[in-house]
C-alpha cells in the first residue's frame, strides 16, 4: 500500500543562546527553534522564515524535519510563538514523535453555520467561548481543526465540548461539561429585563406597590422602544 509522502523541514543546528542572539537572527530573517522529545536530547536551530511559513501551510499535523543534513525525524508543532502585533513567527518548537503511539495535541475549534442560526438571527450575540481544545490520537490522525455546525442555535443556548464530534481515532481530553460557545440575549433587551427584576424584587423587599409597579411599567416602556 502506498504511503502519502509528508512535507519536509530543512533547518540548520545552532548554538543555543540568549535573546539577544534570537533577535539577531530574526533581523536577518531566520526563525530560532528547539525539536525535543523522542528520548534524545533538545536540539536547537534556525530557519528561514519563509520556508517555515511555506511548510507549516502546507504540511499536516506531522511533518519530517532534517538538521543539517542528518535523517529524518517525524515531528509536530508544539508551541508556535507569534508577534501579537505583525503576526510574525517568533519562536518554534517542535517535538519528535513515534507514527504508532497515540500523543496529546492541541486543535483550533472552528464554528460553522453561524450566519443562519436562528438565534444571531434574532439578535443573539454568539460567543465563542473556547477556541482551543485537548485530544489525543496517532500523530497522523490529528486533524487541523475540529468543526461544529452551530446553525440550528437558538437564543440562551450553550455549546459544550460533549456536542461536539470528533474524528474517528480522536479522543477529545478536555471536560465534557467545557463550554465552547453561547448565545446571550441582545444587550438592550437584556437591560430592560434586569431593570423590570429590579423593580419586582423591591416590590417583594416591601417598597410601596404603586412606585414600584410604576417603575416596572416604565422599565418596560424603555426596553420596547429600545428594540
Amino acid at each position: 500500500m502506498a504511503t502519502t509522502a509528508r512535507s519536509a523541514l530543512e533547518v540548520a543546528q545552532r548554538a543555543p543562546a540568549g535573546s539577544r542572539s534570537a533577535r539577531r537572527l530574526r533581523r536577518a530573517g531566520k526563525v530560532p527553534g528547539v525539536v525535543y522529545g523522542g528520548g534524545e536530547q533538545p536540539v536547537a536551530f534556525e530557519v528561514d522564515a519563509r520556508v517555515l511559513r511555506q511548510v507549516l501551510a502546507h504540511a499536516g499535523a506531522v511533518f519530517d524535519l532534517r538538521v543539517g543534513g542528518a535523517g529524518a525525524t517525524p515531528v509536530v508543532v508544539k508551541e508556535l510563538a507569534r508577534h501579537p502585533v505583525s503576526g510574525e513567527t517568533l519562536h518554534v518548537d517542535l517535538l519528535r514523535v513515534r507514527l504508532d503511539r497515540a500523543i496529546q495535541a492541541t486543535v483550533v475549534v472552528e464554528l460553522t453555520g453561524a450566519d443562519v442560526a436562528p438565534g444571531v438571527k434574532e439578535g443573539g450575540v454568539l460567543e465563542q467561548v473556547t477556541r482551543e481544545v485537548t485530544i489525543e490520537a496517532l500523530p497522523t490522525d490529528i486533524p487541523d481543526a475540529l468543526t461544529h455546525d452551530v446553525s440550528e442555535i437558538q437564543i440562551g443556548d450553550t455549546v459544550t465540548l460533549d456536542s461536539l464530534a470528533a474524528p474517528a481515532g480522536v479522543e477529545l481530553v478536555d471536560d465534557p461539561e467545557l463550554v465552547i460557545a453561547t448565545v446571550t440575549p441582545p444587550r438592550l433587551q437584556a437591560e430592560a429585563e434586569a431593570e423590570i427584576e429590579e423593580e419586582v424584587e423591591r416590590v417583594a423587599e416591601g417598597a410601596p406597590a404603586e412606585e414600584a409597579e410604576g417603575a416596572a411599567q416604565e422599565a418596560g416602556g424603555e426596553g420596547e422602544g429600545a428594540e
